[in-house]
């Protein structure tokens, strides 16, 4: 007796997982906390901050590679023209210098590091409040070009020094 009641019970749960409602789709990842600059096509990049003079002039010295999908915004206190150079930047990187509305007023393409000094300087002939550096590329493929508007994220609360 005792075995048709287990083979009774384990029919039944057999019969139930048959029938069990399919799972439910996934939910849509949420996007990535962080601080992120967006393009004009909807590309994302998430972006370290240099908002103090210490952290600007490192910059991304030493980097040996660069994802494509991340970058370092420079936020600085008020707007000019603020020409950058490549000493100890070890890959080439886009520079995108942006106006206080947020629109690009300058790109340069594929600057390449400095192999000796000096370094030359990369002028934006524009004034701008914000820079962005990404991998070589990325703005090309992105098709950025000056008057276009980008959208900062997740950067409201940042202090620049």
């Amino acid at each position: 007796m005792k075995n048709e009641f287990f083979a009774a019970v384990a029919a039944l749960l057999l019969t139930c997982g048959v029938n069990a409602p399919a799972p439910t789709a996934p939910t849509q990842p949420t996007a990535p906390a962080g601080p992120r600059v967006i393009f004009p096509d909807n590309y994302a990049v998430r972006v370290e901050i240099a908002a103090d003079d210490a952290t600007r002039q490192q910059g991304l010295m030493y980097r040996d590679t660069l994802p494509a999908d991340r970058g370092m915004v420079f936020l600085f206190p008020q707007s000019g023209n603020y020409p950058f150079w490549m000493k100890n930047t070890l890959i080439p990187l886009d520079i995108i210098w942006i106006d206080d509305q947020k629109r690009i007023a300058h790109v340069a393409s594929n600057v390449p590091p400095c192999k000796a000094d000096p370094c030359p300087s990369v002028p934006p002939n524009a004034d701008a409040r914000y820079v962005l550096e990404v991998a070589a590329g990325v703005a090309a493929r992105h098709g950025l070009a000056n008057g276009q508007v980008l959208r900062f994220e997740a950067m409201d609360n940042v202090v620049v020094r």
